[in-house]
């Protein structure tokens, strides 16, 4: 097979690896309020097991990204593997034979298949940059970072249509190891390129570009725009049900713009710059989270437009503004970075949990009942999720007036 074929093949796992993500965070997301209620949980149990989630994804890539240079990216990608295969068939096992047992089970299966997917992004990441120079390998990443809103979107409207077809929503879940083992075949037997040590620099370089005020600053900002952006998705079933519009379509629109906006994103980053990219998007995600805390009905999906476009470009801006700036930092950097999002995910999960249920007993008191009672306290909650963004606006004015007129580090050719 000669070396085009099989970046080709390498490439392909990898968009593959990354759609079974989205499809265990889509699917997770959308039948997640069948979940509680079918096994009992309370909403502050259910952010648990997404917290499980978002804590093996950070743990992963950042181990990943130490180890990288050290066993390559093709063993990093037998640990994703048997992690999303063993995560998927515990979860399956858990809502198909439910017992006592169940909500710890799920929570391994959980942090499995967080790991399996730090693991994804551990590899592919620095494995697509081995493997393309230049615009190419911007082009191939940004085509790459695709496949996560791309494959939540496939994801999403395959949950839907299963739903309308009459199958139960623990079936859902079959849909999981699909792509897993597609990722699996089109890996095997192939080469994979020897990772680029001499422009990792030393732990020790890393670590000190790590430990200025520009990396910390970007470390804080982007636990905001991670739960800015995780937040409000993987609630949408519980929290929009009872809106009058269907969640898993709320969800497809969100993503499948995302995954439009980002495969076009190079000429918007230009014009606006990274500064003005990450500020504007705090400005049209706080309109996008607040039009869904005050509309019903088919306001919502116009609230879903608003939101994928101020969310669309925060991760792949993040990751690119370390790179840019901060090169020095190398691939730990970009890590550090992608797993603090999903850690701050992590941490905010059972929060938002408890966010809701306290304000379905606040409703309740109130007197409402049924899918009004719903409704006020999911839209009591999304109020609340308004706050991470109009933080994430003060601190991108300053960012903003801080780097403005600053010219990008300097980086080694590749």
């Amino acid at each position: 097979m000669t070396q085009t074929l099989n970046k080709s093949a390498l490439f392909n796992a990898s968009c593959f690896a990354l759609i079974t993500t989205a499809f265990s965070f889509s699917i997770s997301a959308g039948t997640l309020k069948q979940l509680g209620i079918d096994l009992g949980y309370s909403a502050e149990n259910l952010g648990y097991l997404n917290s499980l989630w978002f804590f093996g994804f950070p743990i992963a890539m950042i181990i990943g990204g130490l180890i990288y240079h050290t066993i390559g990216p093709k063993k990093i990608m037998k640990i994703a593997f048997l992690s999303h295969f063993v995560g998927a068939a515990m979860t399956l096992f858990a809502i198909y034979f439910v017992s006592e047992a169940s909500f710890v089970i799920l929570l391994a299966s959980n942090l499995l298949m967080g790991i399996g997917c730090g693991c994804t992004e551990a590899a592919c990441n620095p494995m697509i940059a081995d493997m393309y120079t230049g615009e190419k390998m911007n082009k191939m990443l940004n085509r790459f970072h695709m496949w996560f809103p791309g494959g939540i979107f496939v994801g999403a409207l395959l949950s839907e249509l299963m739903s309308t077809l009459g199958f139960s929503w623990q079936s859902q879940f079959w849909l999981i190891p699909i792509p897993a083992l597609i990722y699996a075949f089109l890996f095997n037997g192939k080469t994979f390129p020897k990772a680029s040590v001499e422009q990792a620099g030393s732990l020790s370089d890393n670590f000190k570009a790590m430990f200025t005020p520009l990396f910390l600053f970007i470390f804080a900002c982007m636990a905001l725009t991670a739960i800015t952006e995780f937040g409000p998705q993987k609630w949408t079933g519980l929290v929009m049900e009872s809106s009058g519009a269907k969640p898993m379509l709320i969800l497809a629109l969100t993503t499948g713009l995302m995954a439009v906006l980002r495969f076009f994103g190079g000429p918007v980053t230009k014009v606006l710059g990274q500064t003005g990219v990450l500020l504007a998007g705090a400005i049209i995600s706080t309109i996008g989270i607040y039009l869904f805390s005050t509309q019903i009905g088919a306001m919502v999906y116009v609230a879903a437009i608003f939101f994928a476009v101020g969310v669309a470009f925060f991760w792949p801006t993040m990751i690119g503004f370390v790179a840019a700036k901060i090169p020095k930092s190398g691939a730990l950097g970009m890590s550090i970075i992608g797993g603090v999002g999903m850690f701050s995910t992590a941490i905010f999960q059972p929060i938002i949990g408890g966010w809701i249920d306290s304000d379905i007993a606040e409703q309740k008191a109130l007197g409402l009942t049924g899918t009004e009672l719903d409704l006020a306290a999911g839209q009591a909650t999304l109020s609340t999720m308004t706050t991470f963004p109009i933080i994430l606006i003060v601190a991108f004015i300053l960012l903003f007036f801080w780097q403005k007129g600053s010219k990008p580090a300097a980086v080694p050719a590749h």
